[in-house]
């Protein structure tokens, strides 16, 4: 005689650590039954004796078991699921590279769970923790180290983006900020500006590749910089390019042209100059990153360096696909979406 529901136990619960995840077969050996009797249970199928279902599903409450997808039957059979992990979907920036994603998932077949981390270092390894149980891949924006990332995969392939296939062990695309900016440089040196100002976005403590581009171009030109020619907004945001941009004309008032990390940021910059009574782009000239549409509906309209957004999700999808074929990842030129100059009223 099997023992009632009263007698069963959990076992899963470490004595050093967090209790982990229940398996079906530890509902399976709590609950005295074979495998195949916990999926019939737990997703309803098939014929069994009521007594049994009852205690498997004791037992699956009692151990906090949550079927996979698979179990669940959610997933067509041989359908691939992807988790995209985005930053800030509130960044009209981010929602054009998951919509890259998204299409080209779909033209697949394949389906998208999209997490939101933002931009929590807690939260991304939470989105992984969940995710490698939940899709048989993972695209996204990450801060943390590689090795903590590999922690937390539990073998699934990882793409990271905007990360150069040269600074990560997995697969990657990126975006190629040398290249925007040595057009975005060039064309203010062009139009006569020897002071340029940058108000970067970047939130690691050391220079992210838009700062480095930006430094290295100011440099190539001959044009003085230090430091105090650089702000770090503490948003990416309008509001941040504005707190950013008054901190930069305080510490650097003779500056005749600035570079903002992203679109936000420099319309914030924008905002701060007319403030204190500079017209832009007579007195102060101002260039964005990014290429959203939105710099094309503010007055005077936004020069930037445009990124073609969905471009880069479809990139990421490609490198998902070439790796479960067992194929290498896109490397080089291959894998960097690199950004254009668009011209309009600011500078």
């Amino acid at each position: 005689m099997w023992a009632d529901k009263q007698q069963l136990e959990p076992r899963t619960e470490q004595p050093d650590g967090p209790r982990r995840r229940a398996t079906i077969n530890d509902v399976a050996q709590l609950a005295g039954v074979s495998r195949q009797t916990v999926s019939r249970a737990v997703n309803d199928k098939g014929e069994i004796d009521p007594a049994t279902k009852e205690r498997v599903l004791e037992a699956a409450r009692l151990l906090d078991y949550r079927p996979s997808r698979f179990a669940r039957g959610l997933v067509r059979k041989g359908a691939v699921t992807a988790g995209l992990v985005i930053p800030d979907l509130m960044n009209p920036f981010f929602p054009e590279v998951a919509a890259g994603v998204l299409e080209a998932a779909e033209q697949r077949g394949w389906q998208v769970v999209v997490w939101d981390s933002r931009t929590d270092d807690t939260r991304e390894r939470e989105a992984l923790d969940v995710l490698s149980h939940q899709a048989d891949a993972v695209v996204g924006y990450f801060k943390n180290d590689d090795e903590v990332l590999a922690r937390h995969l539990g073998g699934v392939p990882l793409v990271l983006l905007e990360r150069g296939p040269q600074q990560t062990q997995f697969a990657a695309v990126g975006i190629d900020a040398a290249a925007g900016l040595a057009q975005g440089i060039a064309h203010l040196v062009g139009a006569g500006h020897r002071r340029i100002g940058m108000l970067d976005g970047d939130r690691l403590d050391a220079p992210g590749p838009r700062r480095e581009a930006f430094l290295a171009e100011v440099r190539r030109h001959g044009l003085p910089v230090d430091d105090s020619w650089i702000v770090r907004s503490p948003e990416h945001s309008v509001a941040g390019g504005e707190v950013g941009m008054a901190q930069l004309l305080d510490a650097r008032p003779e500056i005749t042209a600035v570079f903002g990390f992203n679109d936000l940021i420099a319309i914030g910059a924008m905002r701060c100059a007319r403030r204190r009574g500079l017209g832009v782009p007579d007195d102060l000239a101002v260039m964005g990153f990014d290429g959203l549409s939105l710099g094309e509906l503010v007055e005077p309209a936004l020069t930037t360096l445009h990124l073609d957004k969905r471009q880069l999700g479809r990139l990421a999808v490609e490198q998902v696909a070439r790796l479960r074929a067992g194929e290498e990842p896109l490397s080089g030129s291959d894998a960097w979406v690199v950004p254009q100059l668009v011209l309009r009223a600011s500078v």
